[in-house]
């Protein structure tokens, strides 16, 4: 049995928080509001986020940083991208012994332009981090406390640290894979926001299938061009952190991305948009970052720039469709990989 904290009481934090206490792991589930974490400590529910779920009787909560910190063997992130910077300077005012962080998030911080696992390690003092492993894959918080099968990637570049995670979560209905590339894994993870925020647009447009068939095909071939380009493994991208997680997360109702995406299709300015979800949507962060990011290293990609457009610009989306299907003629090969 480990001990294990999970920063950040959302629906997918709470999850993975459920799969550990499942599996008989000691787990704290660390919450920034009081009321939130005396509703999962006292009622064994988080109706905001995972509405009708009964979480396990031996899930923990808390909203005391350093009573979370204390507990941990093993901390998992899981709180928003934006939120990342400020949980690690709280954590490292009280953390004074090394240990396997893992972060659960997907996104790119704009501007900088660096991965989860770097601001991570901005953050974080070195004489604290035996290493920082990233969990991503195709993985609804929703159907996880469901029970229903799931299956994602511990990816690390230190192997061991990878089969560690591997082995907190692991169990009949959560399936964990090893893979080292973290660097497509993360990229993975954060890009196929972005496509699935065109999906929801599509499918917000009226569009059917055929289309959505396209984005998520084309959508697949830009985060690879990207990926390469920034080092990654390009069968990463073939797998669960890359092809997988970009399916579920462009055809789910589950899908915030999607369901954001949806909104905006029907016309809905992103203010409206975000307002009426209540929750972070990370598509809408990134997709600024994979703009600078293809900028930075002049990467085609041109569905990121029409979403962009349709972001921050103001553009119709219904123009920025009409513009991606009348660009000029190629071989679907050209610079694909």
């Amino acid at each position: 049995m480990s001990k294990v904290t999970v920063f950040g009481a959302g629906s997918w934090g709470t999850a993975l928080a459920t799969v550990l206490a499942e599996n008989g792991h000691d787990t704290l589930l660390w919450s920034h509001r009081e009321d939130q974490a005396q509703e999962i400590q006292q009622q064994h529910t988080n109706e905001k986020y995972l509405p009708g779920t009964v979480l396990p009787q031996n899930l923990c909560a808390t909203s005391d940083v350093a009573s979370a910190v204390e507990h941990a063997e093993v901390i998992v992130m899981a709180v928003p991208t934006k939120g990342i910077r400020e949980t690690c300077q709280k954590i490292m005012k009280t953390l004074n012994r090394q240990i396997i962080f893992v972060h659960v998030s997907k996104g790119i911080e704009p501007d900088s332009l660096i991965r989860i696992s770097e601001i991570m390690k901005e953050e974080l003092a070195e004489e604290v981090v035996k290493d920082i492993v990233v969990l991503s894959g195709p993985s609804h918080a929703e159907e996880v406390v469901k029970k229903h099968p799931t299956t994602v990637a511990s990816s690390c570049e230190n192997l061991e640290s990878a089969v560690v995670v591997q082995d907190l979560f692991m169990n009949h209905y959560f399936r964990v894979y090893t893979n080292e590339d973290v660097v497509g894994v993360e990229l993975g993870g954060a890009l196929k926001n972005v496509i699935a925020l065109a999906a929801g647009v599509s499918d917000g447009i009226g569009f059917g299938d055929n289309a959505k068939a396209a984005l998520i095909t084309r959508g697949l071939a830009e985060i690879s061009r990207l990926g390469i380009k920034m080092g990654a493994n390009p069968m990463t991208f073939m797998g669960l952190a890359g092809m997988g997680d970009l399916i579920v997360t462009c055809t789910s109702v589950h899908s915030r991305n999607w369901r954001a995406g949806n909104l905006l299709g029907k016309g809905l300015k992103l203010e409206e948009v975000l307002e009426q979800m209540g929750m972070v949507v990370e598509g809408v962060r990134t997709t600024k970052a994979a703009h600078q990011l293809a900028d930075k290293y002049e990467v085609s990609m041109p569905i990121v720039q029409a979403l962009y457009a349709v972001l921050f610009e103001d553009q119709s989306a219904k123009e920025m469709v009409e513009k991606l299907m009348l660009r000029m003629k190629k071989s679907e090969m050209d610079g694909q990989y």
